[in-house]
């Protein structure tokens, strides 16, 4: 056999749950603390070796939201925003990858757009597809 597949095998069960859809809220919430800590690790980095795995994980997370609490289609940028801000029950300084407070209000506020970077944090950061945070002319 492999030895990548033999590693695998041997270690499959401490990497299943992460590769397995939550089922219920208390799984849904152990599969969020893996994200942030794959993303602290390094998962950020699309370079980072565990760059797949959070995106694995993050598509998980997110249809998992989905399916609980579904985005209303047709939503503009900043409206998708401030959805997952209710939704996770953020304040505008809990979104440090927007920049500062007084940043993420003129987002809030239709002053200022969400930039190409912001909307890739913001896709990482909440596990859903970037056209959620890139308004479409």
């Amino acid at each position: 056999m492999n030895p990548r597949l033999d590693t695998a095998l041997a270690h499959w069960s401490y990497i299943a749950p992460l590769l397995t859809p939550p089922e219920n809220d208390q799984e849904y919430q152990e599969m969020v603390e893996a994200l942030d800590a794959i993303l602290d690790a390094g998962g950020e980095n699309e370079a980072h070796p565990l760059a797949g795995l959070a995106v694995m994980v993050g598509e998980l997370v997110a249809k998992y939201e989905a399916s609980r609490h579904p985005m209303p289609e047709g939503m503009r940028a900043v409206e998708a925003l401030a959805f997952l801000m209710a939704q996770h029950s953020l304040r505008q300084s809990d979104l440090p990858e927007l920049g500062n407070q007084a940043k993420v209000s003129e987002i809030l506020a239709g002053k200022r757009s969400i930039n190409l970077r912001q909307a890739r944090a913001l896709s990482h950061r909440f596990g859903l597809k970037i056209d959620f945070f890139v308004d479409q002319p």
